[in-house]
């Protein structure tokens, strides 16, 4: 047994250990082999030869808003979490693209970790999160009416100020994620760090959720401007792409590359896109033309 092995099993287990202090209920996870975690646990102590099967099991989940229920299916490879994990929800109250378009969300959300990082727990938080929306759209399309009413939807714009957005592997993560949905707006790095998402409530939503997730401290929303809309929301767009914003940079402060960014041009900037209103609520100060 390798050590790589050995590891990634060791980390299923403890894995299991949360699930099960998290669903103590009998019949809320369902294990597809009962004596799988026994065997796991003899071959990691050397008294079983055999690989072990893999996990599997499946968790019900109870949405509370609408009062529905989500059976979501884990398979775990032995090489998870360096392997990719294999999930599927399923729920009686979908239809089949209904239940397509959940399962695609859940593992564009999944594909945003780590190798190495365990997830079934956030699988079932984006559910309980998430999966709302999906059921709700239903609801929206195929509830029988005697009078076809147009189709309301919520067109957000979120203003995201951050203490500073220097790393690479996060600004490649914020672009992948705007790119990924179907949002438009800018991310400016450096310090300050600034980002700015607009479309569909539901997408800012999970692209809000997905760059902060685990544990980006110094990070918060600052504005949110939202207006209903019967049509595609692009009439109301100030963005046409997500795209990241390089200005000029005041000072150089060696190895830790702490330098802000210049603000005037900032401004200019959200001036070009009728935002200049959001320059005193991000920053505190109101706003000078440059040309006064």
């Amino acid at each position: 047994m390798s050590s790589s092995m050995k590891e990634c099993l060791q980390l299923q287990l403890l894995e299991m250990e949360m699930l099960f202090s998290m669903f103590p209920n009998q019949g809320e996870v369902k294990l597809e082999d009962v004596n799988v975690l026994t065997n796991i646990k003899r071959y990691l102590e050397g008294t079983r030869e055999a690989l072990p099967p893999k996990i599997e099991f499946v968790i019900t989940l109870q949405i509370e808003e609408p009062k529905v229920k989500i059976d979501l299916q884990v398979t775990m490879p032995h090489s998870y979490p360096y392997a990719a994990l294999q999930l599927f929800g399923r729920s009686s109250e979908l239809d089949r693209q209904q239940q397509l378009l959940l399962n695609k969300g859940l593992t564009s959300y999944i594909g945003t970790f780590d190798p190495g990082e365990l997830c079934v727990c956030a699988a079932i938080q984006w559910l309980q999160d998430n999966s709302a929306s999906y059921f709700l759209n239903r609801k929206l399309v195929y509830e029988p009416s005697t009078q076809a009413k147009p189709v309301k939807n919520t067109f957000l714009r979120m203003w995201i100020y951050s203490h500073h957005i220097y790393q690479q592997d996060l600004r490649k993560k914020i672009l992948d994620v705007g790119k990924r949905l179907d949002v438009t707006g800018f991310c400016m790095t450096g310090k300050p760090g600034i980002i700015c998402v607009e479309g569909f409530k539901e997408h800012c939503e999970e692209f809000w959720h997905t760059i902060r997730y685990p544990n980006w401290k110094h990070i918060s929303c600052k504005h949110a401007e939202s207006v209903e809309t019967e049509g595609d929301g692009e009439d109301l767009r100030l963005f046409h792409s997500f795209e990241e914003l390089l200005l000029e940079a005041h000072g150089d402060y060696g190895l830790r590359n702490d330098y802000h960014m210049n603000l005037g041009q900032f401004l200019e900037f959200l001036k070009k896109h009728k935002s200049e209103h959001v320059f005193q609520i991000l920053f505190g100060i109101e706003s000078k033309s440059s040309d006064s």
